[in-house]
């Protein structure tokens, strides 16, 4: 599966969703269709949500994650690997399937990575939007209110991924790239996100 292309907002449902993609990815990795996923985590309450509304949507997501990831090695590993490695590889998944993540990782982090500018303030994320919505129609179109959504589901993503200590953190972490995720990006021929996790080399 090739990357998305396209820039969408669901970003503000789905988030990181790494306790539910460790799930859903044991089910896909044993050709489980993701329709009778869904009723087996609903029926074994496994992703805990108050309501089972939520499930059906989350465990989709969780599967086009995994489809866009588009290497086994790299889902296994999401799947079993310790969470720091885990989560770097999350990270990656959810920079495939939305390109929104992708051009923020890449084009943000990335860059900020590799002037070993370490600095991250909201002018950072404003910049990025500001050019975004001047480049796309489909995000000039978007409200206030999504975009501030997006930012702040960004801003927590980088938390996640151990990029930022905190949401109010102002100064990102020097990441160092698991080796798994590191082979996983050159064997899919993405070698332009590895500086979003820090990697040079």
């Amino acid at each position: 599966m090739e990357r998305s292309q396209v820039y969408n907002g669901t970003i503000t449902a789905e988030q990181f969703l790494f306790y539910e993609i460790r799930i859903a990815s044991k089910y896909y990795l044993d050709g489980v269709p993701v329709e009778v996923a869904i009723e087996k985590i609903k029926e074994n309450n496994l992703f805990q949500y108050p309501t089972e509304r939520l499930v059906s949507r989350m465990v989709r997501s969780c599967y086009k994650r995994l489809d866009a990831l588009d290497n086994d090695a790299l889902r296994w590993e999401l799947s079993a690997a310790p969470v720091a490695i885990a989560k770097q590889i999350n990270l990656y998944a959810m920079m495939r399937y939305n390109r929104l993540v992708w051009d923020f990782m890449v084009g943000v982090i990335g860059e900020k990575y590799k002037s070993q500018d370490f600095s991250f303030t909201r002018k950072d994320m404003n910049a990025f939007f500001s050019h975004l919505q001047e480049q796309n129609d489909d995000v000039a179109g978007w409200s206030e209110l999504t975009i501030s959504k997006i930012k702040q589901v960004l801003t927590k993503v980088l938390v996640e991924a151990q990029m930022l200590d905190t949401v109010k953190s102002d100064r990102l972490n020097p990441l160092f790239l698991c080796d798994e995720l590191e082979e996983g990006i050159r064997a899919n021929n993405d070698t332009e996100a590895l500086a979003a996790f820090n990697c040079f080399r």
